[in-house]
């Protein structure tokens, strides 16, 4: 488990940080979405909403969402384009912040946090893959993922980080030497060299054909299986859901529908 936000120091912007408000209550039980009680809670949610604002008009992305994620779970976010599914994961992430409602990381309150201290959170705790893949072309594989492990706190060597997702044999090569799940793979390896506690991966095969996508999900899934991050993913893949220990379903900005996995499939045997 990787260590808790640091306290704030108020006498410097630059070294503030979030300020933990009191335990939020407990949740409702829900017999059907138990958690094993020996996981730790990492992520609490309640009654986050999201309103952005164009011009006159009033987009309501989130409508009260309630969650909880625990530690190494591995987790599916389905759900429609437009569904909130984005929102929601960036405001776990630490990239935004709700209009309403209270998000707690490990019992620390990110929804009253400082820039300052959302930026801290981001570096050490969380891995991010998105469906594009950001690699910087003049790089190769190796030094695109040594650009983590040069301001984290304790890295994992970039070959290490590489070898994790089958890349072993690509570390000298560049982004345009790489296939797109094979770039894709770096990506994960970036976030993973930080060795954050929580993985936030929002369309990671949405540009890739299904047997690529497989191969990116495989890198996932060791991850989660071997660094014990909590990993979600968000998609419109009904079938990438089959792979999922929980499941849910937003639609309209709400988690709509929560259901666990009594016989989760391997990666490598999905189809779509």
């Amino acid at each position: 488990m990787r260590e808790h936000l640091h306290a704030a120091n108020s006498a410097t912007a630059s070294q503030a940080a979030a300020t933990p408000s009191s335990e939020p209550p407990a949740a409702p039980s829900t017999p059907s979405t138990s958690t094993p009680p020996a996981r730790e809670l990492i992520f609490r949610a309640q009654g986050l909403t999201k309103v952005y604002g164009m011009g006159e008009v009033q987009v309501q992305a989130l409508r009260g969402i309630d969650l909880e994620l625990h530690a190494g779970e591995f987790v599916v976010l389905l759900g429609p384009s437009g569904s909130g599914k984005s929102t929601l994961l960036n405001i776990l992430g630490g990239l935004d912040v709700p209009s309403s409602g209270q998000v707690w990381y490990c019992g620390q309150d990110l929804s009253r946090a400082s820039d300052a201290a959302l930026t801290r959170f981001r570096r050490e705790h969380v891995g991010f893959v998105f469906q594009f893949y950001n690699l910087i072309p003049s790089l190769t594989a190796r030094e695109n993922v040594a650009i983590v492990t040069e301001i984290a706190p304790d890295p994992l060597d970039p070959a290490q980080a590489l070898a994790l997702v089958g890349l072993d044999k690509r570390l000298d090569h560049f982004p345009a030497q790489l296939s797109g799940g094979e770039q894709q793979r770096v990506a994960i390896a970036r976030a993973i060299a930080k060795r954050p506690a929580v993985m936030l991966c929002d369309e990671p095969t949405g540009a890739l054909d299904s047997a690529t996508g497989v191969l990116v999900l495989q890198a996932l899934e060791r991850v989660n299986a071997e660094m014990g991050t909590t990993t979600v993913i968000i998609t419109h893949n009904a079938d990438i859901a089959r792979m999922a220990e929980r499941v849910l379903w937003m639609q309209d900005g709400q988690i709509v529908r929560e259901q666990r996995n009594a016989q989760r499939l391997a990666a490598q045997e999905l189809r779509w």
